[in-house]
């Protein structure tokens, strides 16, 4: 049966836009002393594409009489719980309301074998709509305080623990909705498939009776309210340009053909200026001492089955120009240990955070890229033999290095203890770029320190933004 049929129809977005009235259901009982509310100060946290977590009005849930309503629709769907909803409500219950759509979203760019630049791109407007979305709900949610289910009728039984965090509006419907919206525009062939995703999601919260129907309308138009705003901010960030340029004919720069995505060194960023704000040096030149003594290293490397081992791991493993999904398993993996799956604020602006470093991160290693196209030691030395194909870009600086850095620094900062562990694992991404002869020394360097460097004013950012 689909949400729709329940007999609560969805909130129109033209009344999430209008100020709320007074709210006059049942309020939430006050946290008890080591029950505390969750984050409840995240409703004023700062937004990326919103103005405030108070931009859009939340309007009013249903009043006394209509609650009682709604929990006699609650009770009804009590008698539904068989085998399938349980093992529905224990899916859509693991970790925060982000985690599987995070989940959702790396699984569907690697079904559309997408590059590192366009799947960083989607899980940063997938994120960023969700972490905006929370931001407005928990503003409304201590707005309003209405009660969960079962602390207005002891009757009801829950099939989990009440979240410590008022009814309304559902925050795990505001991130079906605002995700759903989002990858929705981005894979418009997959739009069947995400909107039955979402429902899945949010009858799951009735179906264990922790929410009501009205919780759910409301934290879906909310949550696609706000995806609309996000896919009207990807609309004008440029990833739909054409290339215009050429390769350069000079003696000593990059001379392949049909590079990869040189565009990309021009997409809107979120923390940069541009991609071009943190643009590194120029790297050695084709004909200097430098570059000759880098060239000399790669030759004089003895590759052991270990080195060559771990290299193809960097590369076939964890994904190569596809490592998001490394990277960002990493982070889960993290936040699980860290029982993030708990607060979904934290959740979704650690998820946000992680992706808006990634993608602005490979933006900047682009630029540097096409700006100066530097030949490839294959190319410098015909005679030279890679471990693997030498990816269809420019050297400098490593796309490894700056990928692996800033998603090592961003996770690092979200998560403390982790840091060393995974600061260590980048340094080990981009060295392996040495031992597979597809990189100079130099080009690692750079790129390591570029990564980290966007991951800074990213962490920069996150301390200004009232949620630490």
């Amino acid at each position: 049966m689909r949400i729709t049929l329940i007999g609560f129809a969805l909130l129109t977005v033209a009344a999430l836009l209008v100020s709320a009235p007074l709210h006059s259901g049942a309020a939430a009982p006050m946290p008890q002393p080591g029950n505390a509310q969750i984050e409840p100060r995240a409703g004023m946290w700062r937004t990326w594409v919103l103005t405030s977590g108070r931009q859009i009005r939340v309007p009013a849930p249903p009043d006394a009489a209509a609650t009682a309503a709604e929990i006699k629709q609650l009770q009804a769907l009590v008698s539904q719980r068989n085998a399938a909803a349980l093992d529905q409500i224990a899916f859509w219950d693991t970790g925060a309301p982000a985690y599987r759509w995070n989940e959702i979203t790396i699984s569907t760019a690697l079904k559309n074998n997408l590059p590192v630049n366009f799947a960083s791109r989607a899980l940063a407007l997938v994120h960023v709509a969700i972490y905006d979305g929370t931001v407005t709900a928990w503003a409304a949610k201590n707005t309003y305080r209405r009660a969960r289910p079962s602390e207005v009728d002891r009757s009801l039984t829950p099939a989990l623990p009440n979240p410590l965090s008022p009814s309304y509006p559902s925050e795990h419907a505001v991130a079906a909705g605002a995700a759903s919206t989002v990858l929705a525009y981005l894979f418009p062939n997959d739009a069947r498939f995400f909107a039955d995703k979402a429902e899945e999601a949010v009858r799951s919260r009735l179906l264990a009776g922790v929410q009501y129907p009205s919780d759910i309308s409301a934290g879906l138009e909310l949550g696609r309210a706000v995806a609309a705003l996000v896919i009207e901010r990807a609309k004008a960030d440029g990833s739909d340009a054409r290339w215009t340029g050429s390769v350069p004919t000079e003696p000593g720069k990059w001379n392949g053909t049909n590079p990869i995505l040189p565009q990309a060194a021009a997409w809107k960023t979120w923390v940069l200026s541009s991609g071009s704000e943190l643009r590194p040096g120029p790297p050695p030149t084709y004909d200097s001492p430098q570059l000759a003594a880098e060239m000399n290293e790669l030759r004089s490397f003895q590759r052991t089955p270990k080195a060559n081992a771990d290299a193809f791991f960097w590369e076939y493993a964890s994904g190569g120009l596809r490592n998001y999904w490394f990277w960002n398993d990493q982070l889960d993996r993290t936040m699980m240990e860290y029982r993030l799956d708990a607060n979904p604020p934290r959740a979704a602006r650690a998820y946000a955070l992680w992706s808006i470093a990634f993608y602005d991160a490979g933006v900047a290693c682009w630029d540097a890229k096409y700006a100066y196209w530097q030949i490839r030691p294959h190319q410098l030395d015909p005679n030279w033999r890679t471990l693997f194909p030498t990816p269809n870009h420019p050297s400098y600086p490593a796309a490894h290095g700056c990928f692996s850095s800033a998603a090592a620094a961003a996770t690092g900062y979200l998560f403390p203890r982790n840091a060393q562990a995974l600061n260590a694992l980048a340094d080990e991404a981009a060295e392996s770029r040495i031992w597979a002869g597809i990189h100079y020394r130099s080009d690692v360097t750079v790129g390591l320190a570029l990564g980290r460097a966007v991951a800074q004013r990213v962490v920069d950012v996150a301390r200004r933004n009232g949620s630490r």
